[in-house]
C-alpha cells in the first residue's frame, strides 16, 4: 500500500459517493455477462456456460460487498434509478472501457478479458478515468486508511449493522459474503472482489478459493477463466501469466452460440419481438428494485431476486428464438410503467 501518493478520497462524502460509484461499476458488468450467457446452448457449449455463469455468480456477490461497504460507512445503495442503464454501447462508469452487449464470442472474449485484466505491477490507484478496476478499488482502499487515520475507525464506520447482507442470504461460489463493519472486513470485502477478478496480488493465476464444481482444482480469477476459453487450454498447477494454460484442452463450439445483432435496439411497437423486449426490461428493471430493497434494510429480497433470475433467463430465451437475430435491450422501466 503505497501513501506517498497524494489521497484522492480524503472526506466520507466522497467516500460514499465512490463506493456508489463501485456498485454502479459492478452492476454494469452484468448485462454484457448475461447477454453472453443467453447466447449460449448449455449441450453444445457447458464450458463456456460454467465459465461465464460462475463470473456472473461473483459479479452479484462483488454488488453485494460494494452494498455493504456503502452502508458501512453509512450511505444508501441506489440500483433502481436510469442511470443503471444507459443505452449500450456505454462506457463503464467513470472509466474508459467501453461496453457491448454481442453474444458470446471472440468479441465478447476481448471485452471481457479487458473489463477483468489484471492492474500492472506498481500501478497507481485511481479514482476517477480508471484504467482498470484493480487501480479504482486501490484507491478506495487508499482513503479508507486515510479516514481511519484522521477520524478514527468509529467515525467511518457509522452505519447500521442491521443493513449488512451476509452469506446466510446468498446462494454463492467459493467466493464468501459477508458483513462489513470495520477496516478489517472493509479491506477484506476489497480483496476478494479484485482476486476473483484479476488473481492474487501475488501475480497469479488463481483468486485464492477452491472451485465449487472441481473441488480437486483451485479457483482460477475471472481473467484467467477467459484466457482458458480464448486459447482452449485449462490452466494446472504450476502454470503462471507467462506460462499461459498447460492443462486439458477446452472447447467452445461457434454453432452452439444464438446469433444476435450487437446492442440490439427496440424493435418496433406491437412486433412480437418488441413485447418480448419490453417484458424481459420489466422485469430487469424489477430486479434492481429487489436489490435495492436487499440492500436498504430487506435482505430476504434476495431470495425473490434469485428467483428473478430464473425468470429472466426464460424470457431471454424466448426472445432470442423469435426470428431477426432479436436480443434484449436492458432499457430501463420505470416503476409506474412496471405491471
Amino acid at each position: 500500500m503505497n501513501h506517498e501518493r497524494p489521497v484522492r478520497i480524503d472526506t466520507l462524502a466522497s467516500l460514499r459517493e465512490h463506493l456508489q460509484w463501485a456498485i454502479e461499476l459492478e452492476h454494469a458488468t452484468l448485462p454484457p455477462y448475461l447477454t453472453a450467457l443467453y447466447s449460449l446452448d448449455p449441450e453444445r457449449n457447458p464450458a463456456a456456460v460454467e465459465v461465464v455463469s460462475g463470473v456472473f455468480v461473483e459479479e452479484m456477490l462483488h454488488l453485494a460487498l460494494t452494498a455493504n461497504l456503502l452502508n458501512a460507512v453509512g450511505g444508501t445503495p441506489r440500483l433502481d434509478t436510469p442511470e443503471m442503464l444507459p443505452p449500450h454501447p456505454r462506457k463503464l462508469p467513470h472509466g474508459d472501457l467501453e461496453l457491448s452487449l454481442v453474444p458470446f464470442g471472440p468479441e465478447a472474449l476481448e471485452m471481457f478479458l479487458r473489463l477483468e485484466q489484471p492492474a500492472p505491477p506498481g500501478a497507481p490507484p485511481e479514482d476517477d478515468d480508471y484504467e482498470t478496476i484493480g487501480q479504482f478499488y486501490a484507491a478506495i482502499e487508499q482513503g479508507l486508511h486515510y479516514l481511519c487515520d484522521t477520524l478514527g475507525e468509529k467515525e467511518v464506520f457509522s452505519g447500521d449493522p442491521a443493513r449488512q447482507v451476509s452469506g446466510a442470504h446468498f446462494r454463492h461460489t467459493a467466493g464468501s459474503l459477508f458483513a462489513v463493519e470495520d477496516l478489517e472486513s472493509a479491506l477484506g470485502a476489497l480483496k476478494e472482489i479484485v482476486e476473483q477478478g484479476e488473481g492474487n496480488a501475488r501475480g497469479e493465476v488463481w483468486d485464492g478459493d477452491q472451485n465449487v464444481l472441481h473441488p480437486e482444482r483451485y479457483e482460477v480469477a475471472h481473467y484467467y477463466r477467459f484466457q482458458e476459453l480464448k486459447l482452449g487450454r485449462r490452466y494446472q498447477r504450476g502454470d503462471t501469466p507467462k506460462t499461459g494454460p498447460t492443462g486439458e484442452k477446452v472447447g467452445v463450439d461457434p454453432d452452439g452460440v444464438l446469433p444476435m445483432t450487437p446492442n440490439p435496439r427496440p424493435a418496433a411497437q406491437g412486433s412480437a419481438v418488441r413485447a418480448a423486449q419490453d417484458l424481459f426490461d420489466t422485469t430487469y428493471s424489477t430486479l434492481l428494485n429487489l436489490l435495492e430493497q436487499a440492500f436498504n434494510g430487506d435482505p430476504k429480497r434476495l431470495t425473490d431476486a434469485t428467483r428473478t433470475m430464473f425468470t429472466l433467463r426464460a424470457q431471454a430465451q424466448a426472445l432470442m428464438a423469435l426470428p431477426g437475430d432479436a436480443g434484449p435491450t436492458f432499457a430501463y422501466v420505470p416503476r409506474e410503467a412496471r405491471s
